[in-house]
């Protein structure tokens, strides 16, 4: 009789548990397809159009001539102009393109920090004494050598791809899918705004007038 009792706290926990599974299987199922359909975004062609074109405006306001001593120089001001529009592409959905968009700041912070150390590290330096250091052994190298081969992959794949550097490899994993599809097809539209700008160049040069030349001596 008291086997045919049942608990309704059992019941009312497993009636929970199994909500929450069928919760986090919808999760997972919507992550993914979203997933993708960010991947098959980034091989479409209107896709591409509109990165080509957002590019182009912000190339345009790239100094590559004497640029500020805070602004990036030359090639690195087109690279980071080049990764901050890719980043706005894709709308911080993705982890690494939160971590492009907040880099900028993030670097503004450091260089203000660090010309504060430098003051006082150098006043410092001025009152230290000269110490007699020992030679150490690095326990970083010790750690490496004890690593196993694939623990280390997946940390240089976390350093590859922005803001992955501390996490899980689940999570290194879809970043890194993301990312290189996001990295092809900012190779592809480079490429052909570069024969595009290359073309109108060379079509340009054809179409002007030749040169004058001055008329030869007349033999009297």
């Amino acid at each position: 009789m008291a086997s045919l009792i049942t608990n309704p706290v059992t019941n009312t926990n497993s009636d929970r548990s199994k909500r929450k599974k069928k919760k986090n299987s919808m999760v997972k199922q919507n992550l993914q397809r979203s997933q993708k359909e960010d991947h098959a975004r980034w091989k479409s062609e209107a896709q591409q159009q509109i990165y080509s074109s957002k590019l182009l405006q912000a190339l345009s306001q790239v100094s590559l001539g004497t640029p500020s001593p805070s602004a990036p120089r030359g090639g690195r001001a087109v690279r980071e102009a080049a990764d901050r529009v890719l980043a706005v592409a894709a709308k911080g959905r993705t982890r690494w393109s939160r971590a492009i968009l907040t880099s900028r700041l993030k670097l503004k912070f450091r260089k203000q920090k660090r010309s504060q150390r430098g003051s006082a590290a150098a006043v410092a330096a001025a009152t230290r004494t000269s110490r007699s250091k020992k030679p150490r052994v690095s326990v970083l190298k010790l750690k490496a050598k004890s690593v196993p081969t694939v623990q280390r992959k997946v940390k240089v794949l976390g350093r590859l791809v922005p803001g992955c550097r501390k996490q899980p490899l689940p999570v290194i994993l879809e970043e890194a899918t993301d990312y290189i599809a996001a990295l092809e097809m900012q190779v592809r539209a480079m490429s052909a705004l570069a024969d595009l700008l290359s073309g109108s160049g060379a079509a340009s040069s054809s179409s002007a007038p030749p040169p004058e030349w001055p008329a030869p001596p007349t033999s009297q």
